[in-house]
């Protein structure tokens, strides 16, 4: 019998949740476009606005300022665009950390891009933000996430928001990774947009939004029809923003079940850090996510250990989500301060609602046998040369 495999790659993306499958099979079943008038018409507009209500629930916002698009990246797209056309913003200011999506988006606006640098934890420095604020010509718009995708680790958005606001400038906050995970107050952070990603919380793939305070100056880039408000052209993907609008009103009621995953994912850290004292837990000293471990220990190759882990039954990631499939540089890491040597061999961690103890205990045992034929090799090559190394002593120590 097939043994059913540890999905531990949450953060990339997380199982649709049951809730969001029955509501996507049952709005298959409307026919009406949600801007026709007449009853069928009106039926998937009764979808597609109760879908908006529970998204601007599960993220403190007014349905009004939700935005529904395909997905966070191009509610980033969309809110680089408003801000350059609309919103009077001449620089951008885009932490060190932030997700490709955002940080592609921002490169591709066409307006200059700084690099606000980040602590060894990988949070910002609002010290050098307020310097970069203070230094810029012209309205600026600073783009810094709520929580990062590969180390889980969460950011001071309130308080850099209302540098932002002191200068002049505005806020954009990618949740996309905080969403039905931890409580999120749109209006308590004070940004002015905020992107989120459906299927990082159990919608199916294709479905986001882009969340604009109200009153905020906006143009759509996708132009063509008034949907959305006259803010996204074209005709709503109805399935699945209906099951968008499940599976947040499915998280919002799970937080507290959610929460207690970090009991989990610290029970993991402990029992690799006894095995393998040396291991590196990347964010560790500071607020995580409850869900999010990257772990990294010398001499360990992240693709090596990604194929040994899926071979055995678990399903982890190098970081985020690559189209290409190919374990990449660690531009967090990098960011952070943590040597290439270490880098390339951490793995993300991302448990979610469908986790369980067994896939922790799936994860600890093949990392670790993985660990221990590392630590072997060193041991037989560094023999084999009959030369003493530091690296030995630490590996016998």
């Amino acid at each position: 019998m097939t043994m059913k495999r540890a999905y531990l790659d949450h953060n990339a993306t997380t199982p649709l949740r049951p809730e969001a499958r029955a509501a996507v099979l049952r709005a298959l079943e409307v026919t009406g476009n949600p801007s026709s008038v007449h009853a069928e018409g009106r039926a998937a507009r009764a979808l597609v606005e109760a879908a908006r209500r529970d998204v601007a629930a599960l993220t403190g916002a007014k349905p009004a300022e939700v935005i529904f698009t395909s997905g966070g990246t191009e509610a980033a797209r969309l809110a680089f665009h408003a801000a350059k056309v609309a919103q009077g913003v001449e620089r951008l200011i885009v932490s060190a950390v932030e997700h490709d999506a955002v940080l592609a988006s921002a490169e591709a606006s066409g307006l200059p891009v700084e690099i606000a640098p980040v602590d060894g934890d990988g949070r910002i420095d609002l010290h050098v933000l307020a310097s970069l604020l203070s230094a810029s010509d012209g309205k600026v718009l600073v783009a810094l996430m709520l929580a990062n995708n590969e180390t889980g680790v969460l950011q001071p958005v309130a308080e850099a928001a209302a540098l932002a606001h002191e200068a002049g400038g505005l806020l954009l906050c990618d949740a996309v990774q905080v969403a039905g995970k931890v409580p999120l107050d749109f209006a308590a952070l004070g940004a002015d947009m905020m992107t989120l990603g459906g299927h990082k919380l159990g919608a199916p793939l294709g479905v986001g939004a882009l969340i604009v305070r109200e009153g905020l100056p906006f143009a759509a880039d996708a132009v063509g029809g008034g949907q959305e408000m006259r803010r996204r052209a074209g005709s709503e993907n109805v399935s699945g923003i209906a099951g968008f609008g499940a599976a947040a009103r499915a998280a919002r009621g799970a937080l507290v079940e959610f929460a207690a995953l970090a009991d989990l994912r610290d029970e993991m850290e402990v029992r690799l850090a006894a095995a393998a004292p040396d291991a590196v837990f990347f964010g560790r000293g500071t607020q995580r996510l409850p869900n999010t471990s990257y772990v990294a220990a010398p001499g360990l190759d992240a693709e090596t250990l990604l194929m040994a882990l899926d071979l055995d039954g678990v399903a982890v990631s190098a970081g985020a989500a690559c189209s290409s499939g190919k374990v990449g540089r660690p531009r967090v890491l990098d960011a952070m301060g943590v040597d290439l040597a270490l880098a390339k061999g951490a793995v993300r961690v991302s448990l979610g609602w469908s986790s369980a103890a067994g896939d922790i205990d799936r994860f600890v045992e093949s990392w670790l046998r993985t660990y221990e034929r590392n630590r072997s090799k060193i041991v037989a090559d560094v023999y084999a040369s009959g030369a003493p190394s530091p690296r030995l002593a630490a590996v016998e120590s």
